[in-house]
């Protein structure tokens, strides 16, 4: 079972997330909050799987909040959930260790495949953030050639892990893909990222994109 807490300052808006999250056995809805004050004390008493935060709430707002549940439940993923696509709250949002960015008016079953892909370990993007993110990062110069020889400082294996985690595979999967231990790919992983000079799984995925060993994420 995915324990999920959900934080949105509207409670209709909550109501509906949890009615969609409720269509899937496998997902529980373990707390709720109306701001990311109390999202973060909720997060540190009940260690959900899952954390989806609306962006724009009272007094401390879902970016905010998102720092916060990683110092008190680092092991707690959060999805950011909002009406708002503009290129600074996405950027924000990655680059504050976010695992995955939805808006609101997404298909409801985006929502239960956010939920399962980034409790499993992966990353999720609505496809039209997923575009936005692609072009913002091909215009701050990450082209496809400096992409390749970024990759030329990772071992095949690493290139292999990599290739895996930008078609959305978690930390499972391509350790069941690759026959190897979940642990062994998770310092792989983390190997990437060093050597990729990427924030998290969003950008590695793009930059295997860029290089061409995947389709776009």
């Amino acid at each position: 079972m995915i324990r999920v807490l959900l934080a949105d300052d509207e409670a209709m808006v909550r109501a509906g997330v949890r009615a969609i999250l409720a269509t899937d056995g496998g997902i529980e809805v373990v707390a709720e909050a109306a701001d990311g004050r109390q999202a973060v004390e909720l997060a540190r008493a009940h260690r959900p799987q899952v954390a989806l935060l609306d962006i724009r709430m009272p007094g401390l707002d879902g970016l905010a909040a998102a720092a916060g549940i990683a110092a008190v439940a680092p092991a707690t993923r959060v999805v950011m959930l909002t009406t708002f696509g503009q290129d600074d709250y996405i950027a924000h949002a990655l680059g504050g260790g976010a695992a995955g960015f939805l808006l609101k008016a997404s298909d409801p079953r985006e929502l239960i495949t956010a939920v399962h892909a980034v409790a499993a370990g992966a990353a999720f993007l609505s496809p039209a953030v997923a575009h936005r993110v692609i072009r913002d990062y091909r215009d701050m110069g990450v082209s496809a050639t400096r992409a390749r020889q970024r990759m030329h400082t990772l071992t095949e294996r690493e290139r292999d892990v990599l290739a895996l985690l930008g078609a959305g595979r978690s930390n499972a999967e391509i350790a069941h893909t690759l026959h190897i231990v979940e642990g062994t790919v998770k310092a792989h992983v983390s190997s990437i990222l060093d050597k990729l000079d990427a924030r998290n799984r969003v950008q590695a995925a793009i930059l295997a994109y860029e290089a061409g060993l995947t389709a776009p994420p």
